[in-house]
């Protein structure tokens, strides 16, 4: 599969010392959906200028479809951007700037028509096409955006927050449609977000940064199963997975256990985890809920939250608060539970990098 976007030990350091990227190595194939997730000032968006060619980096190369991206300047990249204001142009209609990139390329008259017709239809905005941006809806305003990108519909497409803006539910609708929209395109996305279920949903890989480094890039599922770090595991899920500082004690030749200040529960069987300080990583699903005698770890019931489809139960040990995700109505406040966990729900991590513990 040939590589559309390739970052080669990139670091970008602003003036003043601020370092946004370091030495960073990122692909993304061609015709693939990336998204680019993390938290607020980690770097997202100057990923996406410099592919722009809005920025340069300070070290490293960028190669956009085998070619230097340092040879080429930001009109021959063969890109369009959707940002988050959606960066319309007052003055101008809904067709006006749909129409814009295509002017610029000097296509004919009846050309453009066709094509801004055409994505208006798909994007259902026909009807706005004589109006100005102040006439429309955030959902609105943002389809015009999209809609400039996709009449041009250039090799690369970037977005940056486009969804930001958005209450929830045209979030939900424009995510699905942004979907419906690559599928059919199959043009190389990079996508940023701070939305892990933006990241989840739109993303065939997902590319996970934290204070300018990439800490995973895998699909969803190898994301939220096997997260190559602390910060991953916590961040994706809804609540994100609980991780516990403990170390892991032998008890006997041939059983461990995992220690905290308040909890302490024998492992199932002898795994190959390293003595001494870890942390445990659990997410709230996999808990299992059973009768306090012969569980692992007992607990009582301090509050629930019902959510519709599932419930949080908020369960405090002698030392741990405990948070548990579950579907079932039967439990109710101040009951005593029995909670037990299965090894292969279990993620363990450094304690002190962060990195995940292969256990197998």
């Amino acid at each position: 599969m040939s590589k559309a976007i390739s970052f080669k030990e990139v670091s970008k350091e602003f003036p003043g010392g601020t370092h946004a990227l370091r030495d960073i190595n990122f692909e993304v194939n061609e015709g693939e959906f990336m998204v680019v997730v993390g938290p607020s000032g980690c770097g997202k968006s100057t990923i996406l200028r410099l592919i722009a060619g809005l920025e340069s980096q300070s070290s490293g190369q960028i190669d956009l479809f085998g070619k230097n991206a340092g040879d080429l300047s930001p009109q021959q990249r063969d890109l369009g951007m959707v940002f988050q204001n959606y960066a319309l142009f007052p003055h101008l209609s809904v067709f006006d700037n749909i129409a814009y990139g295509l002017k610029i390329r000097r296509e004919s008259g009846p050309e453009i028509r066709q094509k801004v017709d055409f994505v208006a239809r798909k994007l259902d905005i026909l009807e706005l096409l004589q109006r100005k941006p102040h006439q429309l809806s955030g959902g609105q305003r943002q389809r015009v955006a999209l809609g400039r990108l996709l009449a041009r519909n250039p090799k690369i497409h970037l977005f940056d927050e486009p969804l930001g803006n958005l209450d929830p539910q045209f979030r939900a609708v424009l995510r699905t449609e942004l979907f419906e929209l690559h599928r059919e395109s199959s043009r190389t996305t990079v996508y940023v977000t701070h939305d892990q279920a933006e990241a989840m949903t739109l993303g065939q890989r997902i590319c996970v940064l934290r204070e300018g480094q990439v800490l995973q890039i895998g699909s969803p599922d190898e994301i939220y199963n096997q997260p190559a770090h602390r910060f991953v595991a916590e961040f994706f899920g809804s609540p994100g997975a609980q991780c516990i500082d403990g170390r892991i004690d032998k008890n006997g030749e041939n059983s461990f256990l995992f220690v905290t200040t308040g909890l302490q529960f024998e492992l199932e069987h002898p795994l190959l985890l390293p003595a001494g300080s870890i942390t445990l990583g659990i997410r709230p699903e996999d808990w299992q809920i059973s009768s306090p005698e012969n569980s692992q770890i007992q607990a009582v019931i301090k509050r629930i939250e019902n959510l519709g489809d599932h419930r949080l139960i908020e369960a405090q040990t002698r030392g741990e608060k405990i948070i548990i995700k579950t579907s079932s109505t039967e439990f109710c406040e101040n009951e005593n539970i029995g909670l037990n966990l299965a090894n292969d729900k279990l993620h363990w991590f450094e304690r002190y990098t962060g990195k995940r513990i292969q256990t197998f």
